[in-house]
């Protein structure tokens, strides 16, 4: 089993249209309305491959239709007296742009964070990785991630933390197995601008494995010993949502640590594959059966080290 744990949960919006002029009045079709936050999205792909994953979050009982949309994913919600916050993706066909609005979500109780402690440590011993993925909401605390990671390692369980920030940091001094910040969550938490520096002063903290996303440039593994460190890219850049790419990415990457092996190339090409599918998707939380062929379109090199 994989666990993924999602913080901060929403409602995911997504809006297609022709071409978004802004002050401009538009008329549209209804919204696509769907469970999300990036763990949720981790576990649909997931799921959707064949593995078994379990989704867990903080949501109020009064959000049926978030549950009811994660009717063929396994999952376990936490309750809370908050509404879930709306993440709204603004899809524009004409483009290819995309346009994302995050809302930040509301400050939660401290008993919402004990009991999704609690919630999480009881299955860590079925489990064979977990994911703590996505933004915190306001007032969260910092070392949430953290816990989580310690609970793991200490279950013999593989780790993998998709953050950004304090959550980022602290999962880091936790020994998360693997830390998978893209170029510009990397460059705004340690502060170094080059992603193979940011990569290191992650590891100096305790990180293992780094890999770090580049968005259309692809994917860098940086490993926490002398090994070389990888560049991986597909041949040619895919248009579409690029919303769920990440998230698919995690979620190849969750299923290659719960195999119990971490050959980088083999990581790194599915890794992309995976993201690049899930850009054809027009929601987030599935990838394009193509992922497959894609793989083979992987092109993976050595970087030189500075």
């Amino acid at each position: 089993m994989i666990i993924t744990v999602t913080p901060n949960p929403a409602l995911d919006s997504t809006i297609t249209l022709d071409r978004l002029t802004p002050g401009a009045t538009h008329r549209v079709a209804p919204a696509e309305l769907r469970a999300g936050g990036k763990g949720v999205n981790v576990a649909r792909v997931l799921c959707e491959q064949g593995e078994h994953a379990v989704a867990i979050a903080p949501v109020s009982a009064t959000e049926s239709a978030f549950s009811a949309d994660l009717h063929d994913v396994p999952h376990s919600l936490v309750g809370t007296p908050w509404p879930l916050r709306r993440s709204t993706a603004i899809v524009e066909t004409s483009s290819g742009v995309t346009t994302i609005l995050n809302e930040s979500g509301n400050p939660q109780p401290l008993t919402v964070w004990t009991e999704l402690h609690d919630v999480v440590t009881s299955r860590l011993p079925h489990a064979r990785c977990l994911v703590v993925s996505g933004s915190c909401p306001p007032e969260a605390p910092e070392t949430l991630t953290a816990e989580l990671i310690a609970e793991a390692r200490n279950a013999g369980t593989a780790t993998i933390a998709d953050a950004t920030g304090v959550q980022l940091i602290e999962a880091a001094r936790a020994g998360a197995q693997l830390l998978k910040p893209n170029r510009d969550e990397l460059r705004d938490t340690t502060g170094e601008t080059e992603p193979v520096a940011g990569a290191r002063a992650l590891q100096h903290l305790g990180a293992g494995t780094i890999v770090v996303s580049l968005g259309e440039d692809g994917m860098l593994a940086v490993p926490s010993d002398d090994a070389p460190i990888r560049h991986a890219r597909l041949d040619r850049v895919l248009q579409g949502n690029p919303t769920g790419a990440g998230d698919a990415a995690v979620a190849s990457l969750a299923a290659h640590l719960a195999e119990g092996e971490v050959d980088v190339d083999t990581l790194l090409r599915r890794a992309v594959a995976w993201s690049a599918a899930a850009v054809l998707m027009p929601l987030a939380g599935s990838i394009h059966h193509s992922h497959s062929d894609l793989a083979r379109d992987v092109t993976i090199s050595t970087l030189e080290k500075p």
